[in-house]
C-alpha cells in the first residue's frame, strides 16, 4: 500500500536536466535554452519591446511546423520555471518604474493637463464596455460579465508613459508645449490604470461580491500601512546612505527582500504581487544616493534579462490563429477602431474646449494612444484569470501592436513643429571686432573629455572686457536602461538640452557638470552647464538648435576617439564620428573637432599655472584663418606660447589676398606687441617637406588647423576621417604624435550652401539664457 501511495504521488518538478547522456532534454527544464533571439528582439529599440509577443505570429504560416518548433524549443514542462522567472523580472521592474516616480509632479499636473487626461480615460472605457458586450456575445462567452467589462474599459483607456516619453523624445517634442502636456496627462493616466487594474482584479474573483470589497478594502490598508510603517525603514537606511559614501549592501539585501515580501502580502490579498513592488518603488526616499544605487544595482540584470522573459511568456501565450474567420478579424477592426476613437477622440475633444489648436489636439490624441508594458499586464492578468480567452486575447494584444506601431508615422505626418530663431551676427571667431563676446559650445560625452575642455576654455578666455561665455553640453543616449526615463524626466522639467538646477544638498544633479560650475567659480568664464538627451542619430540635432539658440559663434566638438595610455587611439564607435559630421553639415556657425590627448593632463590646470605651447599651421584659405583667429585670442593669456608655421609652395604661387591681409594684421599687432607669439615661413615642395617642418617645430601641447587647408595628405596611408581634413587627419595618427592635441577649425560660410535645422525668423524675440559670472574677478 505504502508503495502504491509513493508511485501516486505527484513528484516534485526538477529545476534542472541529468543531461543528454541521461536521456533527458535540457530544454523542458531550462527557459534559458530557448530565447536569446526573442531577447534580442525585445531589447533592439523602445518602441518595438511589445512585438515580441508577435513572435507567435510565425505560427500562421505554418501551424504544424511552427507547433513542432515551439515544442521543441519551449517545450510545457519548462514554461513553468519560464514564467516564475518572467514574473520575478516583472516583480523587480514595477518596483523600478514605482522607484521613478515622481508624485510631486503628478500634484503639479495642472488644470488643462488633468482635463485632457480625465477624457483621454473616460471616452476610452465607455467605449470599452460597450466593446465588451459585442466580444462577449461572440468570441468571449462564458465569463462573467462585471470582471470582463472592467478588463475592456482598462486595456482600451491605457497610455504607455514610459514608451511615450522614448517617441517624445526621439521625435525632440519632450520639451514643447505638447510634448510637457502628453507627459503630464500620461502620468495621471498611469496611476489612475493602476487603481482600476486593482478594482479589475478584485472583481475578477470567484467568491461573491463581498470578497472583492474584502480584497479592497485590505489593499486600500496595506498602501496605508507602508507609508506609515516601510516608510520610516527606507528612510532610515537612506539616511544612512550619505553623499560620496557607498550603499551598505545589506541596505540594498533588505530592500530588496521588502520588495519580495511586500509582492507577497499582496499576493495573498488578492491584487497581485505587482502592486507590493510598485507601492514600496514609491515610498523608497528619493533625496540623496540610496535610490540612485538601488536602480544601478537592480536594472541591468532586471531590464536585460528578466523582464525580456516576460514578453517571450507574452509571446507565447500569443496564438494569432486562434483569430479565425471574417468575424473575428472584422472584431480586431472594431476593437482598434474603438481603442483609437475613444482614446484620440476624447483627448480631442477635452483639448479643444481648454483651447489647444485642432492640430496639436490630434497629435496629443495619438500620443496618448501608445501601449506598453501595462497593457501586457493588464491582458496576461486577464487571461490568467479567465476573463479572457485565447482568441479575445489575440485580439487585444494586437490592438495594442497596432496602436504602438502607428504612433510615430501618424504623429510625424501631422505634426512637425518648426524650429526657429532670431538671426544673429557673430557666428565665426574671426570677426570685425574682435572684443565682441566669444559665445562656444563645448559638448562632451564623458568625464574623460571634462580636464582638456576646461583648460581650453581657460586658454580661450583672452583679455578683452566682454570675455567668454561657454555653454557646456553633456551628450547623453537615450538608453533603454531605467535610469533613462528618470533623465527624461529632468529633461522635461528644464527644457532639452537644459541647464542643471541643482539645489544645495541635493545629490540629483548631474555629477559631470559639477567641475564646470566649480571652474566658473574661479575664473573669468561664464559658463552654463548643460545636458542633451537624445537618440545618437538625432543628437545632433540638439546641439545645432541649441548653438543656434545661444547664438553660439564656435561649437567644440570631442574627437570619436579616445586617447590611450599606449599612445593608440580607440573608437567609440561609427555613431559618434557621424555625430561630429552632421553637426558640421547643419551648423549654424563654426566648429572644431578636438582630439584630445591631454591638454594639460588629467586634471584642471589652475590659471597661474597654465604653460602651454601652441602651433598653427597656416596653409591659407578661411579654415586656417579661423584657427589663426582663434590662437591669437589663446596668446592673449599670460600662460600661452604661439608659434604660426606659414607653408608656402616652392612654386612661388601668390597667397590669397584675404590670407596676406590677415597675416599682416597678425604680424603687425600681435607679433610685435607680444614676445609669446611669433612668426615663420616654410616653403615646401613635397609631403615630406610640410611633414619635417612639422616635426621641427619642437614640443607642442595644441595645434590649430584648419579643415579645409590647401594641402595634399600628408599621412602615408589613407585615414577613415574625412572630418579632420589632410592636415588634421595626419596629426591625430599615433604615429605622428602621442601628447599633443589637435584643434581642426571650419570657418562658418555665409555663402556656402546651408542644410539649417533652424528657420531664422527676424522679427522673433530673442532669450538666449546668458549665465552670470560669478565667483573671483581676480587673476
Amino acid at each position: 500500500m505504502a508503495a502504491a501511495a509513493n508511485e501516486g504521488a505527484v513528484k516534485p518538478m526538477k529545476a534542472t536536466s541529468d543531461g543528454i547522456f541521461q536521456g533527458e532534454n535540457p530544454a523542458e527544464l531550462s527557459p534559458t535554452a530557448g530565447h536569446p533571439a526573442d531577447m534580442r528582439r525585445c531589447r533592439a529599440h523602445p518602441r518595438a519591446r511589445l512585438p515580441s509577443s508577435d513572435r507567435s505570429g510565425s505560427r500562421a504560416s505554418s501551424p504544424r511546423s511552427s507547433s513542432a518548433f515551439l515544442n521543441t524549443v519551449f517545450p510545457k514542462e519548462s514554461l513553468t520555471v519560464l514564467d516564475t522567472l518572467a514574473n520575478i523580472g516583472l516583480l523587480f521592474f514595477l518596483f523600478l518604474v514605482g522607484l521613478e516616480l515622481d508624485l510631486r509632479a503628478i500634484r503639479r499636473t495642472g488644470a488643462t493637463a488633468l482635463v485632457i487626461a480625465v477624457a483621454g480615460i473616460s471616452l476610452p472605457f465607455i467605449l470599452g464596455i460597450g466593446t465588451s458586450f459585442v466580444l462577449e456575445h461572440t468570441v468571449n462567452r462564458g465569463v462573467s460579465t462585471g470582471p470582463f467589462l472592467v478588463f475592456m474599459g482598462v486595456s482600451l483607456s491605457i497610455t504607455a508613459f514610459p514608451v511615450l516619453a522614448r517617441i517624445l523624445a526621439e521625435l525632440k517634442l519632450l520639451t514643447t508645449d505638447l510634448g510637457r502636456m502628453a507627459m503630464s496627462a500620461a502620468a495621471v493616466n498611469d496611476v489612475v490604470a493602476w487603481i482600476l487594474l486593482a478594482l479589475a482584479i478584485a472583481l475578477s474573483g470567484s467568491g461573491s461580491p463581498l470578497v472583492s470589497v474584502w480584497v479592497l478594502l485590505t489593499g486600500a490598508g496595506f498602501v496605508v500601512a507602508s507609508f506609515f510603517l516601510l516608510r520610516p525603514i527606507l528612510a532610515w537606511m537612506a539616511r544612512r546612505s550619505p553623499e560620496g559614501e557607498p550603499v551598505k549592501e545589506i541596505y540594498i539585501c533588505a530592500t530588496l527582500s521588502i520588495v519580495l515580501a511586500a509582492g507577497f502580502v499582496t499576493d495573498t490579498i488578492g491584487i497581485h504581487a505587482l502592486f507590493g513592488a510598485f507601492i514600496v518603488g514609491i515610498i523608497v526616499p528619493k533625496e540623496g544616493p540610496f535610490a540612485g544605487v538601488l536602480l544601478e544595482k537592480v536594472e541591468d540584470l532586471i531590464s536585460g534579462l528578466f523582464l525580456p522573459l516576460y514578453f517571450v511568456s507574452s509571446g507565447l501565450k500569443t496564438n494569432v490563429m486562434a483569430i479565425q474567420g471574417r468575424d473575428s478579424w472584422a472584431l480586431l477592426v472594431l476593437v482598434v477602431a474603438t481603442a483609437c476613437i475613444g482614446k484620440i477622440g476624447g483627448t480631442v475633444l477635452a483639448s479643444l474646449v481648454v483651447r489647444v489648436p485642432l492640430r496639436e489636439a490630434v497629435t496629443l490624441g495619438v500620443l496618448m494612444n501608445t501601449k506598453g508594458l501595462v497593457e501586457l499586464i493588464v491582458l496576461n492578468i486577464g487571461k490568467d484569470r479567465h476573463v479572457l480567452n485565447d482568441e479575445t486575447f489575440a485580439i487585444l494584444v494586437l490592438m495594442a501592436l497596432i496602436n504602438t506601431f502607428i504612433t510615430t508615422p501618424v504623429v510625424m505626418a501631422i505634426y512637425k513643429p518648426a524650429r526657429r530663431g532670431a538671426p544673429y551676427k557673430n557666428r565665426t571667431v574671426l570677426r570685425a571686432n574682435p572684443d565682441d563676446e566669444l559665445r562656444m559650445l563645448a559638448c562632451f560625452h564623458s568625464t574623460r573629455n571634462i580636464p582638456t575642455m576646461i583648460n581650453l576654455m581657460e586658454s580661450s578666455r583672452g583679455t578683452r572686457r566682454r570675455g567668454i561665455t561657454v555653454y557646456a553640453m553633456h551628450l547623453v543616449e537615450l538608453s533603454e536602461r531605467s535610469s533613462a526615463i528618470s533623465m527624461v524626466h529632468k529633461a522635461r522639467r528644464n527644457g532639452m538640452p537644459f541647464w542643471n538646477k541643482r539645489r544645495n544638498g541635493d545629490g540629483d544633479g548631474d555629477q559631470l557638470v559639477v567641475a564646470f560650475e566649480t571652474y566658473q567659480q574661479l575664473s573669468h568664464v561664464s559658463i552654463r552647464a548643460m545636458t542633451a538627451i537624445s537618440d545618437l542619430h538625432t543628437i545632433h540635432e540638439d546641439v545645432v538648435t541649441s548653438a543656434h539658440q545661444k547664438r553660439a559663434a564656435l561649437i567644440v566638438l570631442p574627437f570619436h576617439k579616445l586617447h590611450q595610455m599606449d599612445g593608440h587611439m580607440e573608437s567609440l564607435g561609427d555613431e559618434h564620428q557621424h555625430i561630429n559630421q552632421r553637426v558640421l553639415h547643419h551648423a549654424p556657425c563654426s566648429v572644431a573637432i578636438l582630439v584630445d590627448r591631454g591638454l594639460g593632463g588629467a586634471a584642471q590646470v589652475p590659471a597661474s599655472d597654465v604653460s602651454y605651447n601652441i602651433a598653427v599651421l597656416f596653409f591659407g584659405g578661411r579654415d586656417d584663418r579661423e584657427a589663426l583667429a582663434y590662437g591669437m585670442r589663446m596668446v592673449e593669456h599670460p600662460g600661452i606660447e604661439l608659434h604660426v608655421l606659414r607653408f608656402l609652395p616652392q612654386s612661388g604661387a601668390s597667397g590669397d589676398d584675404d590670407d596676406e591681409a590677415f597675416l599682416a594684421d597678425f604680424r603687425g599687432n600681435v607679433v610685435t606687441r607680444n614676445e609669446s607669439a611669433r612668426y615663420e615661413e616654410k616653403t615646401y615642395s613635397k609631403k615630406a617637406d610640410v611633414v619635417g617642418a612639422i616635426k621641427a617645430a619642437g614640443r607642442c601641447n595644441l595645434f590649430l588647423v584648419g579643415q579645409g587647408a590647401p594641402c595634399v595628405p600628408l599621412a602615408d596611408r589613407s585615414t577613415d576621417c574625412p572630418e579632420l581634413g589632410p592636415v588634421g587627419s595626419y596629426l591625430a595618427l599615433p604615429e605622428f604624435s602621442t601628447v599633443a592635441s589637435v584643434l581642426v577649425m571650419k570657418q562658418y560660410d555665409p555663402a556656402a550652401k546651408h542644410y539649417d535645422l533652424v528657420e531664422e525668423v527676424a522679427d522673433m524675440a530673442v532669450d538666449v539664457d546668458t549665465p552670470v559670472r560669478k565667483g573671483n574677478r581676480g587673476e
